[in-house]
């Protein structure tokens, strides 16, 4: 079963019209586009009562090919994982306790608790990738809802890479984060798919960001950016597929914040895909890095 998304998950504007429509390995996507402040979402979208259950069963079945980690998305996730660390060490200086979002086997955790020797927790719903997590020794839960019925206590960093596309309200998820379980100093690392060139549209990403509608998410959810980069690693050397950010608590929380819509949304999209084309074609070994 779906739903409607009557209202922008980022402005709440009820203003939005048909951005585009596709098959994703067999699977109708229909994504929309608000009319105010240029967000990109998907409508109508998976129920959420559906979702848990998709995420434990299904989800690294459609896109992986298997339930269980492959040697594939091992490397990935070593790939991955050193590129996160080496954006954020310029930056961090310390972390005590590291909170992963979406952690998998936990090969991001083990490589941050190598560099800060720090504690470090995570949440993976998916059951396969979750026991090989607890395998190694680490603790990761469920769920967040799991995580918290815990009280582990608050975090200095807490990450999540291609995890924030995947939920219905990423604003006020981003809330929930910063008033219970970061620290007011702390750090939270983001990493989402670009709109302006990744293929985006698939059925487990709710919401498609652009760095500018992803800023404006952050700012909403009461975070200042202090980094933020778009880039390739680990899949490519010249096309920004992603973007990733660090960003802390805002001192100050305004209530009333104006959005700054992102504008000329379709035309920047056609652009940055028609752009990826023509360096697939005449740089082939730079556009798709042989994992």
């Amino acid at each position: 079963m779906s739903e409607t998304v009557l209202n922008c998950p980022l402005c709440k504007s009820a203003r939005s019209r048909e951005f585009d429509k596709r098959l994703f390995r067999g699977l109708p996507v229909a994504n929309r586009i608000c009319q105010d402040c240029g967000l990109v979402f998907q409508s109508p979208r998976m129920m959420e009562a559906e979702s848990a259950a998709f995420y434990a069963e299904e989800y690294r079945l459609l896109n992986e090919g298997s339930i269980e980690p492959t040697a594939r998305n091992i490397a990935a996730q070593q790939a991955r994982a050193g590129s996160l660390l080496a954006f954020t060490q310029p930056v961090v200086e310390k972390v005590s306790r590291h909170l992963d979002i979406g952690c998998s086997m936990g090969i991001l955790l083990q490589h941050f608790a190598a560099r800060f020797d720090c504690q470090v927790v995570g949440i993976e719903p998916g059951e396969a990738h979750r026991t090989r997590a607890n395998s190694a020794g680490l603790a990761v839960y469920a769920s967040l809802d799991e995580l918290e019925e815990a009280q582990t206590g608050r975090f200095d960093l807490i990450s999540m890479a291609h995890v924030l596309e995947h939920l219905p309200d990423p604003v006020g998820y981003l809330i929930h984060l910063r008033e219970a379980l970061l620290e007011p100093q702390g750090w939270l690392l983001l990493e989402v798919p670009n709109l302006y060139a990744h293929d985006s549209f698939e059925v487990a990403h709710l919401v498609s960001f652009s760095a500018h509608t992803l800023l404006q998410t952050l700012k909403k959810a009461g975070f200042e950016v202090l980094k933020i980069e778009r880039h390739g690693r680990p899949r490519s050397a010249v096309l920004p597929l992603y973007i990733t950010l660090l960003a802390r608590p805002k001192t100050t929380i305004s209530q009333s914040m104006e959005i700054q819509a992102d504008k000329h949304v379709p035309l920047k999209r056609q652009i940055g895909i028609l752009r990826r084309r023509i360096l697939e074609k005449f740089m082939p070994g730079r556009a798709w890095v042989e994992e």
